[in-house]
Parts: structure tokens; C-alpha cells; sequence
């Protein structure tokens, strides 16, 4: 068979692909991602009881910036990898930017208290349920996401599905700061950091299964 031949039968059926459909898509599944995690945290959890007082604090708005800005980052990152071929590219700095900052804020945290303190600083009140609650609110967004994903033609499966995981995650997290009594970096820098992974994981091993086209 000559290569004319071969390009005009792999050709063959093929429509042009609409402009601005990752838009599209992400325009639907972001909105589902986070309505469904608050609905979920407000549902199963509750949001905490003195949110009044507390979103008056300077240290309730650094809890939901650290979140919020990986949430940026892994978004910049899925709608690059959702393309064919693509690479993350500037995802990576927005992404760990963040997490840098909280984790020398809580070395300084743990540094500048007593010792009988520090690890409590870092258990906090909820460290036994805290990943397992992120993980559970990132549900939502975990479908929502893939399906958007999917329907772009990622070919790099596996990192495309764990930095999905990671934009559901961290979507599920903004969520869940209404509802978490935590308010030390020392505790964010391994609970939150811990809960957002799982779906990374969890993403990283089902991705080339629920990603395939």
C-alpha cells in the first residue's frame, strides 16, 4: 500500500474537532466538581460551627489559598495533558509553589513551639480522618473530571489521570476547609498533602484504564 494510500484510509470518517472544546468540557465538569464536593462536605460533615468568626482570620484565607492555588496549578496541567502529546509544562511550578511555602511555614511552626508540642501541632485534632475525608469529597470530581479528560484524547494516560486526581483533590479540599477545625500549616503540610495524593494515586493506577480511547 502506498502512503497516499495509507493517510487517506486512516483519514477516512474523520470530523473536525470543534473549537474551544476543552472549555466546554471543563466548563461543565469544574462546576461539578466543586458543587458536588460542598454538597457532599455539607451533607456528611457539616460545615464547622463558628465559620462566622473564623473567615474574619487572615489564617482561614492562607488555609483555602494553599488548596486553591495547587487546584490552579493541576487545572493549567490536566487541560495540557488532556491534549495529545502535550506536557505539563507551567503546571509543575503553580502546582508545587504552595506546597513549598505551606511546608516552611510549618517547619517554622513546629520550630517555634516547645517540643511537647509539636507533634500534637502536626496530629492536630483529625489527623486519623483527614485524608480519608478529602478522598471521599474528591468523588465527585474525580468523574467529572475524566469524563472531560476522556474526551479530549489525552495519550499520556497515567500522568494525565494522576494530575486529574490531583485538580479533584484539591477542588475537594477548597470544600472541605468549611468544615475542618485544623488551623496550623503544620497539620495542612501532611494531612492535607496526604488527601490530596490519594486520588493522585488512585488516578495514577486507573488511568490507563478509564482514560483509553
Amino acid at each position: 500500500m502506498r502512503t497516499d494510500d495509507l493517510v487517506g484510509l486512516l483519514s477516512t470518517g474523520i470530523t473536525p474537532v470543534k473549537g474551544g472544546t476543552a472549555g466546554r468540557r471543563f466548563g461543565i465538569a469544574l462546576p461539578l466538581a466543586a458543587i458536588g464536593a460542598t454538597l457532599l462536605m455539607a451533607t456528611v460533615f457539616g460545615i464547622r460551627p463558628d465559620l462566622g468568626a473564623i473567615v474574619k482570620t487572615p489564617i482561614f484565607w492562607e488555609k483555602l489559598a494553599f488548596p486553591l492555588c495547587i487546584a490552579i496549578g493541576a487545572l493549567v496541567a490536566t487541560v495540557r495533558l488532556a491534549r495529545p502529546g502535550a506536557r505539563i509544562g507551567a503546571g509543575w511550578p503553580v502546582m508545587a509553589t504552595p506546597v513549598v511555602i505551606v511546608w516552611i511555614a510549618a517547619m517554622v511552626v513546629v520550630v517555634s513551639i516547645a517540643p511537647q508540642y509539636r507533634l500534637p501541632a502536626i496530629l492536630g485534632q483529625t489527623w486519623r480522618t483527614c485524608p480519608f475525608n478529602i478522598l471521599l469529597l474528591s468523588v465527585p470530581g474525580f468523574i467529572a473530571i475524566f469524563w472531560a479528560v476522556k474526551g479530549l484524547a489525552p495519550t499520556r494516560l497515567r500522568l494525565a489521570a494522576a494530575i486529574s486526581g490531583l485538580l479533584a483533590s484539591s477542588t475537594a479540599t477548597v470544600a472541605y476547609c468549611f468544615h475542618c477545625p485544623e488551623m496550623s500549616p503544620a497539620f495542612w503540610s501532611v494531612w492535607y498533602v496526604a488527601g490530596m495524593l490519594l486520588p493522585v494515586a488512585l488516578g495514577a493506577v486507573l488511568g490507563p484504564k478509564l482514560l483509553r480511547w
